[in-house]
């Protein structure tokens, strides 16, 4: 059933019994976190930092420096559950061999592709993964702008069971090539890295867990609906006219032309007018009492009571007298047009509820009024 998004709406439905009850349940999964593993996703990224020794392997670096240190460090993104790429910066430093001698230091900028076992293994073993990669490589030495390359080899562990850290020791080969230059060494430099890496950020791939499993989550749905009887989709505990159709704005009653159902009374959209003074109808008031008569014939269940209403102008006893006789003039046309006058009932109200101001024409007119006031009995479907 769908109604209309509306304040009515609302009113209507905090006592209606149209109840939908729905039971989720997580569709199973061998991770006891509650976190499923998942595959990295195109454009996830992560950071990637491998401090490390610096060996010089071949002659004349081996000779003239010892054993430093570096530092690597690597932003990539995922092209697919086994490839990154992205961009690399290495720092190199190695102290010289003798004293108040110069280090040699270098500076790596390039780009780096890495191929590693893909990271969503349910069991905590299986979760190592192993990778290579290879970085194409602008080196700076001193005054020296050369090219170079890398290439490296490593084993990730996860810490924790989000995954979101992975550390693991690793080897990286560095060869620096060096251009023909007379008088100098033409030999490539040759660095072997050994270190243990430190990876942040593919793991944040678990905060999507969530949101990620309620698209495998198995819905279990059973929905109790209340009788509705003229099939209007208004409930029938919320419907004021349970055997005539009518759109939910107009409580489930059909729409008419001289008079709109509302929730507890009937409200007319054209006034009633009786002669000056007197409790007479005019007939200008007939089509419109012919319309609630209408309504009460099509809606059985309607008990109605027809208030009649004063201005201010005369005394308190003319205006209650005046207000209760109008009341009956109008029940009176309901039962001589076929309502039970059973259902009906009158009362006057004199000047003491009045709508608008006295102190204008238009407002005391407003004041003189009839109102039809409905107590709703929600009767057995065939009564009549």
């Amino acid at each position: 059933m769908r109604f209309p998004r509306t304040h009515l709406v609302k009113t209507a439905f905090t006592g209606a019994c149209l109840l939908l009850f729905a039971q989720s349940a997580l569709a199973a999964d061998d991770d006891p976190s509650g976190y499923p593993p998942l595959p990295a996703r195109i454009g996830d990224f992560a950071l990637k930092i491998e401090p490390g020794v610096a060996i010089p392997l071949t002659h004349p670096q081996s000779q003239i420096f010892k054993t430093g240190g570096g530092e690597t460090v690597k932003a990539l993104w995922v092209v697919n559950a086994n490839m990154d790429i992205g961009p690399s910066a290495t720092f190199l430093a190695l102290p010289s061999e003798t004293s108040g001698g110069e280090a040699g230091m270098a500076w790596t900028f390039g780009g780096s592709l890495r191929l590693r076992r893909a990271r969503n293994a349910t069991q905590e073993f299986l979760a190592i993964s192993p990778w290579v990669d290879a970085d194409v490589l602008y080196v700076r030495t001193g005054d020296l702008n050369r090219p170079g390359f890398a290439v490296a080899a490593g084993v990730s562990f996860p810490v924790g069971r989000a995954r979101l850290f992975w550390v693991g020791p690793f080897a990286r080969y560095f060869q620096i090539i060096e251009r023909e230059r007379p008088l100098f060494d033409n030999n490539d430099a040759k660095i072997l890295s050994l270190g243990v890496s430190l990876e942040v950020g593919m793991g944040v791939e678990r905060r999507r867990a969530i949101r990620d499993a309620a698209e495998s989550r198995t819905i279990h749905t059973e929905t109790f609906v209340c009788p509705d009887r003229d099939q209007d989709g208004v409930p029938d505990n919320v419907d004021r006219c349970p055997d005539m159709a009518g759109p939910m704005d107009n409580w489930g009653c059909p729409t008419y032309k001289k008079l709109v159902v509302q929730r507890d009374k009937l409200e007319l959209k054209e006034k009633l007018y009786f002669a000056w003074d007197q409790a007479v109808l005019q007939e200008v008031s007939f089509p419109v009492l012919d319309e609630v008569v209408q309504a009460l014939n099509d809606n059985r269940g309607f008990r109605v009571q027809v208030e009649g209403h004063a201005s201010s102008e005369g005394g308190d006893d003319h205006n209650q007298a005046l207000s209760e006789q109008r009341a009956d003039a109008v029940l009176n046309y309901l039962v001589t047009h076929g309502i039970d006058k059973e259902r009906l009932a009158s009362k006057g109200f004199g000047s003491s509820v009045p709508v608008d101001t006295n102190e204008t024409i238009a407002g005391r007119e407003n004041n003189r009024r009839v109102e039809f006031v409905v107590y709703f009995t929600i009767l057995n479907e065939g009564t009549k």
